[in-house]
């Protein structure tokens, strides 16, 4: 078979970006030399899209925040580097790359692509349409409110008392759009509200504020279409208060990964269950990640799906494919053929 060209689409303007970068580097390093031509496309945290040339200048100079401004349509050489590939491999974290504005351009395009398509992309980037749309489908999910930002910066008394009686404390105040933890706070009291709001409406004019949920933190890895499978589970305890930016991706962080998670064999079913379940309900496929917390009760209470998850060496996704069999190379090859398939599919209407 020959080689088909693969674009690997990463960088950003989110406040993802290194991460993003990060993923990258570690999916081309990965990808069979035998199968996959790799044309790295970067974009600039202005939103310019770098060629292939310069994409590869930036990286080996160790410049993972790139630079240039610009737009997608004035990016003439990296839109032509794109037109000649066969497939994309978008690895943009957070808004403009996870949300379905990306997925939207390569669907106008007509080149298939790697992952979640437009809608269930764009509901699994807000966390208040994806909870909706759970506790509709019958998943548990911790108690929830929504808050825009000029309903804070109207009347914040008038917030605060909403959340104190729908939610109490401890919560968690989040920018409705994100990820990686960007721009989450852990609030304890009323005292902590304004900072938390604040942070959250630094990423986005929309904030959940969830219950806290005092358990473990499991997660499972989805790949498939028509018919997706689960990984087996894996489980995270951060070195701090909550799973946050820094225990994330900081090389000084000691978070610990436990796979399989440390959790009875009929817990784990449910939380692979679960899994597929809120990957179908969303509409997802290809691949995605799949968080819970499960309680001292054993009760499974669902979290949230990431379309694109982080691609680094440490984590959690692909190595949970690695725990139940399926070598990260090879993980890589399935994802795009999956990518092939749901456009071969789709061309067929």
């Amino acid at each position: 078979m020959s080689r088909q060209r693969v674009a690997v689409i990463f960088g950003g303007r989110s406040g993802e970006h290194e991460v993003s970068v990060v993923s990258a580097q570690s999916v081309m390093a990965a990808l069979d030399p035998a199968r996959w031509d790799v044309v790295p496309i970067g974009v600039t945290k202005q939103g310019a899209w770098l060629a292939e040339a310069a994409t590869r200048e930036a990286l080996a100079r160790g410049d993972r925040a790139f630079s240039g401004a610009g737009t997608l349509l004035t990016s003439r050489d990296a839109l032509e580097a794109l037109a000649g590939c066969d497939v994309a491999f978008p690895l943009v974290h957070g808004t403009y790359g996870e949300d379905g504005t990306m997925q939207g351009f390569l669907e106008l395009a007509g080149l298939p692509y790697a992952g979640a398509g437009v809608a269930a992309s764009a509901i699994g980037m807000d966390k208040a349409l994806m909870k909706g749309l759970f506790r509709e489908a019958g998943i548990p999910v911790a108690p929830y409110a929504v808050l825009r930002s000029w309903e804070v910066e109207g009347d914040e008394q008038t917030a605060r008392d909403y959340l104190e009686q729908a939610i109490g404390y401890p919560c968690f105040v989040k920018p409705a759009n994100g990820g990686s933890s960007v721009g989450i706070t852990h609030v304890r009291s009323r005292e902590d509200l304004t900072v938390a709001f604040e942070a959250a409406f630094n990423y986005d004019d929309k904030a959940v504020v969830e219950q806290a949920v005092v358990g473990r933190e499991v997660e499972c890895s989805v790949l498939g279409n028509e018919y997706p499978e689960a990984s087996i589970t894996g489980e995270i305890v951060p070195d701090r208060d909550f799973y946050d930016y820094e225990s994330k991706y900081s090389n000084e962080s000691t978070t610990a990964l436990h796979i399989p998670a440390r959790i009875s064999e009929a817990v784990s079913d449910r939380v692979r269950e679960l899994a597929v379940r809120m990957y179908q309900v969303m509409g997802c496929e290809g691949y995605a990640r799949v968080d819970f917390f499960v309680t001292d009760e054993d009760e499974v209470i669902a979290n949230e799906v990431n379309t694109i998850p982080g691609f680094t060496s440490i984590s959690m996704y692909p190595k949970l494919w690695e725990a139940t069999g399926l070598a990260y190379s090879d993980l890589l090859t399935r994802i795009l053929e999956l990518a092939f398939a749901r456009h071969g599919r789709r061309s067929r209407r």
